[in-house]
């Protein structure tokens, strides 16, 4: 019998958008994986920006230089906390959540301008273009796409089921080896 502690993590790619609505009330879904599996599953956060929300793209740099300073869940919270404002003030929102953050804001400053996100956020991009995913958020739980932008309806037991079907094959495979 092996030590559940080692096994992997199941991943949960949660595609997503700063600027969008639809993606901050997906937050509670997000809080409760988070809540349900802990560190039986790693969310990892893919970047789709849209074209139609001027300031997503940024926000989406902003966001991993959040992640590289160790913040970057709790970012992408706090600004999609506030979606209108970010629509109104655009990148100087950006800097100034992670100033309240307790973030190295003049970091975020200089990536902004720098650019130097940008081949994550453009890779993730393609990625979920290669894939199918056409708005946000979107759910990739073992291959499986699960499109939130269409409807959330059901959503987040959707994910569980899937999530649940791949941590006991896991447990599985860990006894049976």
């Amino acid at each position: 019998m092996s030590d559940s502690s080692t096994a992997r993590p199941v991943t949960v790619d949660v595609w997503c958008e700063l600027q969008c609505p639809d993606c901050r009330t997906a937050l509670d879904d997000v809080r409760a994986l988070r809540e349900r599996y802990g560190d039986r599953v790693e969310l990892r956060l893919r970047h789709f920006p849209l074209e139609k929300h001027k300031h997503s793209f940024a926000a989406a740099q902003a966001a991993e230089e959040a992640l590289v300073q160790g913040q970057g869940w709790p970012y992408v919270e706090a600004v999609l906390g506030r979606v209108e404002e970010l629509d109104r003030k655009g990148e100087p929102l950006l800097v100034e959540a992670a100033r309240e953050l307790g973030l190295d804001a003049e970091e975020f400053d200089t990536a902004l301008i720098d650019g130097r996100h940008i081949l994550i956020v453009d890779a993730d991009q393609a990625e979920g273009k290669a894939i199918g995913v056409t708005g946000t958020p979107t759910y990739v739980v073992g291959g499986e796409r699960l499109d939130g932008g269409q409807s959330q309806e059901g959503l987040r037991e959707r994910v569980e089921e899937l999530t649940d079907r791949l941590l006991a094959a896991a447990g599985q495979e860990a006894q049976g080896s």
